[in-house]
């Protein structure tokens, strides 16, 4: 008999399986070590999930070997990344689990791409003060005292929900607790989404913590995210703060995670991993067995269901620091001012004559303005009125955005065409604009404020980290009058002398075809709203905000102008659970695509079928509901026509289980078809 020593390797491949490799005999290998094998007939890293013996007769040795499938020797340990720990292992291995990604793939996440270098280059880091500077400590209100006792009087792994106002001083609350990790000689990690990460935050930190601090976000290099990798691993760096990604950084000690801004959408990834980056801070915290803080003025329906149950610890900031007054919001409804003719004159169709007056009145007084319009461009499409045809992309179903008066752009694939005056189907109408953009707002404000100094920041006009701190820092310094922007200007930014917010067509987002479309309306009115008026003292008048909408009636508007979180999601939590939609359901996405439209079908019915199969033979499965498959609301993207099938059940190891059984080997699926698996979607389109 012969005893083999084995190791059993997930690999940097889309594989889902784990593979089996014998020890090399030159050195031994364990659990959470990094190490190149052979794959096929290449060479590619993997990391140890786990090892084992296992003892085999010489005859059968002798047959397999006959039949070429041999188990291979690991080819080498590399010992320059750190082995993984065993708790940060298992992690990784529910990330996989849940998500449904192959194990080898998800572990590649946690090192940076590049090699470390002996000798580091100068890299990106926070500014900071001199250590011999006195640090700033901000007298803390009341309610956040009460918060900070409260959360760490709670020992080990709890989630802890921190609601509070705009401007009720959340940030300070994470400083307080960040305090005591560090004197626990422990770190944390702070996550935030990656348009909150801006100079101002790193900047209260890196006072707070001098040379504490590392950075990890989507603007460094290479070079430079492999050094901030580095200098939290080798313990040279206690806080790591980072949107997303920085989850996966093996950060050993973890004592605290805290997750800002937690109903943000953009801390779940779209593209291959699709994890959301607060439930697996979650799920980290558990496995680290640390305090998980999330903080938000306007929690996700999900967080604030379980703070109910009891799930997660509610601590709430309903004032704001220093009680400074909550702003004044006004809604205006936009049908009554098309009555005004003698308004229309005077101003674009798009501006209320209450916003007007109150943007003279604001800027007769050196205060800033800040208007929110979440949409591109000069205009939503260009259409024919004779015949009614509109421009459309060629490689997606939607119609293409006008910008710059010249050029017509996509922007789901970055497809552009010269405007044509003359309609290319009827070859008789002279194409015309429907809707409105941020370039459009600009170009009227421009005429109708000439001496203002005006700035637009929305992906077409911010596409570089330096380009919005240069914005950011020309409103700290007043610098600039007249702020346009998307939803990029509605999170996290703190002006002293913003005191007008205006929110333009307003309603854009409400007949969207997601169950989450009032939600994060009221999210986004209520996130811009809290950015007027933020230093306003006391005895002073209020920041003040006018929301512009044809829907005033809307829940997500009544409640918001009301400051009214609590009441909206009691109403929207009532829907969602008539209708078995998350938080009290589970859901999963299955959106099946290919570049022709018959196999895509015809794959999403297959995938439908053996559903509907699996169904009628397991009892566990007569519960999911299964619904579609039915066209994508955007029905083609990229070229790639797109089916959708929803899956809803009250257990996520059940649903998980289903889809597991029906795609099985997958060799069903035809060739150049992909069927994209989503659980917990936020992007249903």
């Amino acid at each position: 008999m012969i005893v083999h020593q084995l190791a059993h390797v997930a690999v940097d491949a889309p594989i889902h399986d784990i593979l089996t490799y014998h020890q090399n005999p030159e050195f031994t290998v364990q659990r959470g070590d990094v190490v190149l094998v052979p794959l096929g007939k290449r060479r590619v890293l993997g990391v140890v999930i786990s090892t084992s013996e296992q003892t085999t007769n010489p005859e059968i040795e002798e047959a397999a070997s006959a039949k070429k499938f041999s188990i291979k020797a690991i080819i080498s340990l590399d010992e320059e990344w750190p082995r993984l720990s065993d708790h940060f292992l298992k992690w990784l291995e529910w990330v996989s689990d849940y998500y449904m990604h192959p194990i080898g793939l998800t572990t590649q996440l946690c090192f940076p791409s590049l090699r470390k270098i002996a000798k580091e280059r100068k890299s990106s880091r926070p500014s900071v003060v001199p250590e011999n500077q006195k640090r700033i400590f901000r007298h803390l209100t009341d309610e956040q005292n009460n918060c900070v006792a409260a959360i760490q009087a709670v020992s080990g792994f709890a989630t802890h929900l921190v609601h509070g106002v705009t401007g009720s001083g959340k940030t300070e609350v994470y400083l307080q607790l960040f305090e005591k990790v560090l004197a626990e000689n422990k770190k944390g990690l702070f996550l935030l989404p990656e348009i909150s990460l801006t100079p101002q935050l790193i900047q209260r930190f890196a006072e707070r913590f001098p040379d504490q601090i590392a950075v990890l976000h989507s603007q460094l290099t290479d070079r430079e995210r492999t050094n901030q990798w580095w200098q939290i691993v080798e313990n040279k760096k206690n806080i790591l703060i980072g949107a997303r990604s920085a989850l996966f950084c093996p950060i050993e000690s973890l004592g605290l995670i805290v997750v800002d801004e937690e109903h943000e959408s953009s801390f779940k990834q779209d593209e291959k991993l699709k994890y959301n980056g607060r439930d697996c801070a979650i799920m980290l915290g558990r496995y680290s067995n640390c305090p998980v803080v999330l903080g938000s003025a306007t929690p996700s329906l999900e967080s604030w269901h379980n703070a109910q149950l009891g799930k997660y610890h509610l601590h709430q900031l309903k004032k704001r620091v220093q009680d400074r007054p909550l702003p004044s919001i006004e809604v205006v409804d936009m049908r009554l001012e098309k009555e005004n003719e003698k308004k229309k004159q005077n101003t674009p169709f798009w501006l209320s004559e209450n916003l007007y007056q109150s943007m003279q009145n604001s800027l007769s007084q050196n205060e800033q303005v800040a208007l929110l319009l979440n949409r591109r461009g000069m205009a939503h499409m260009l259409f024919c009125p004779s015949c009614g045809y509109s421009v459309e992309c060629p490689n997606c179903d939607i119609s293409l955005t006008l910008h710059a008066n010249s050029h017509l752009v996509c922007h789901y694939c970055d497809y552009h065409e010269n405007i044509k005056s003359k309609c290319p189907d009827c070859k008789e109408g002279e194409l015309t604009t429907i809707g409105l953009g941020t370039e459009k707002v600009e170009e009227d404000l421009k005429i109708l404020f000439p001496h203002a100094v005006i700035a637009r920041a929305d992906r077409d006009e911010i596409q570089t980290r330096a380009q919005l701190e240069e914005v950011i820092q020309k409103m700290e310094n007043n610098e600039i009058q007249i702020l346009i922007g998307t939803q990029m200007i509605a999170k996290g930014l703190d002006f002293t002398n913003l005191k007008l917010v205006g929110l333009l067509l307003a309603d854009i987002s409400f007949n969207l075809p997601d169950f989450r479309a009032s939600e994060k309306s009221f999210q986004l009115i209520t996130q811009m709203s809290g950015r007027s008026g933020r230093h306003v003292a006391l005895d002073e008048a209020p920041g003040k905000v006018i929301i512009q909408t044809y829907n005033t009636e809307h829940e997500s508007i009544v409640y918001a102008q009301a400051h009214d979180y609590e009441g909206f999601a009691q109403k929207e939590l009532g829907y969602r659970q008539q209708l078995n939609y998350p938080p009290f359901h589970k859901l999963a996405a299955i959106r099946i695509q290919s570049t022709d439209l018959e196999r895509a079908k015809q794959t999403a019915s297959q995938f439908a079928h053996r559903g509907r199969a699996l169904q009628q033979k397991y009892a566990a499965f007569n519960q999911i509901e299964l619904l579609g498959p039915a066209v994508a609301p955007l029905a083609k993207l990229r070229n790639q026509f797109r089916f959708h099938i929803l899956l809803k059940n009250s257990q996520s190891q059940i649903l998980n289980q289903f889809i597991k059984r029906i795609m099985h080997d997958s060799k069903w699926v035809p060739p150049q078809t992909k069927i994209v698996i989503d659980i917990d979607p936020i992007n249903l389109l």
